[in-house]
């Protein structure tokens, strides 16, 4: 059975370009990947929601209005970086004025949120080495 939730945008205020730090970023799209669409993850420390899928990243505050979006990381470039391990650029769009002083706490809060949720589940290792006879 498939939850079904909706989610709203106020007004944006603000927008600007961000990094996220690869760890974060790669983590977030296994678990969206294993999840075969929408994953989750509460950030409980901010009391917070975030909805991942394969556009955006979407925060809602758990203790006011579940429904209306705060804060949307929206346009990751993925493709410009040259390895797995650096960061991946983004748009961070804001919905409220509150937001604006909740976003440097948000991202390092997000990861902890991330690596909890990945505890949770089991990820099958994606690859097997086979071991190829040799010739003689």
């Amino acid at each position: 059975m498939r939850t079904r939730e909706s989610f709203y945008r106020s007004r944006e205020l603000r927008r600007e370009s961000r990094m996220l730090p690869a760890e974060t970023y790669n983590l977030a799209r296994i678990l969206c990947h294993h999840a075969g669409g929408a994953v989750f993850v509460p950030i409980r420390s901010m009391q917070y929601l975030a909805v991942l899928d394969a556009e955006e990243f979407i925060f809602v505050d758990g203790a006011a209005l579940r429904s209306e979006i705060v804060i949307a990381w929206q346009k990751f470039r993925r493709q410009d970086r040259d390895a797995l391990d650096q960061p991946v650029a983004y748009e961070t769009v804001y919905y409220s004025l509150e937001a604006l002083a909740l976003m440097q706490r948000l991202q390092s809060e997000f990861h902890k949120a991330l690596l909890k949720a990945r505890e949770k589940i089991r990820i099958a290792p994606s690859a097997t080495v086979i071991p190829l006879p040799r010739n003689r």
